[in-house]
């Protein structure tokens, strides 16, 4: 999949139950468009969706499932359950949350990993991290790609966004690593993505600025209030 999706705009085709657009089918036509625009990767949630969305497009798909847990903080790909599930969905990459908070029932990162590489050696893993820590940890534990996605969203990095100070947080984790680092999180124009891999950056994800149309409505009520 890193191969395909070099230099390229992966489209985040999510919608959570509470947003108007929840559904399998409209998220398999959200990919279609973003196929159609240009995109070279899909980044999709729940094995449901993904299914559809490879009935529907050819593009290789990261895939996540986000599932709230009571004792941890972690909820993107956070167990073996997860993973089993986009195991069989189809997926060509598996992203999960990579960063050093403690996971549900205390299972160690690691051991998730060597999970995913036992079950299916060919699948790569994307970890979503949040500080350059975390970056590091991923690289030494044998991810295929870093993935900025957590960083301002996590409760030590609350606050930050990706694209302050020019990018500063991606410049600092392109220089900590070796591995494919994609940006993701807070890049909402066509310009902001040029920046991003004009930094380095192996690909980018956009997701809220192309798929979520009520938080694009919302920012252009607040901009003209503003």
């Amino acid at each position: 999949m890193l191969e395909q999706v070099k230099n390229g705009l992966i489209v985040s085709c999510q919608a959570l139950p509470d947003e108007p657009l929840h559904s399998s089918f409209i998220m398999s036509k959200m990919a279609l468009a973003a196929k159609e625009g240009g995109a070279a990767g899909i980044r999709a949630n729940t094995k449901k969706d993904i299914v559809e969305i490879k009935k529907e497009v050819d593009l290789p798909v990261i895939g996540i499932v986000k599932r709230d847990y009571p004792d941890s903080s972690v909820f993107i790909t956070a167990t073996a359950k997860e993973i089993d599930e986009l195991l069989s969905s189809g997926c060509e990459m598996i992203a999960m949350d990579a960063t050093a908070r403690p996971r549900p029932n205390n299972i160690e990162l690691s051991e998730l990993v060597k999970y995913i590489r036992k079950q299916n050696s060919t699948i790569e893993i994307m970890a979503d991290i949040a500080t350059v820590e975390d970056a590091k940890m991923a690289a030494r534990l044998g991810f295929d790609c870093i993935s900025t996605t957590l960083h301002g969203y996590t409760e030590e990095t609350a606050g930050e966004k990706l694209y302050h100070n020019d990018f500063q947080f991606l410049k600092d984790v392109l220089a900590a690593v070796q591995i494919p680092v994609i940006a993701e999180g807070n890049v909402i124009s066509p310009e902001m993505f040029k920046r991003c891999l004009e930094l380095g950056a192996y690909a980018s994800v956009v997701g809220g600025a192309i798929t979520r149309p009520k938080e694009i409505t919302r920012r252009f009520i607040e901009g003209s209030l503003g």
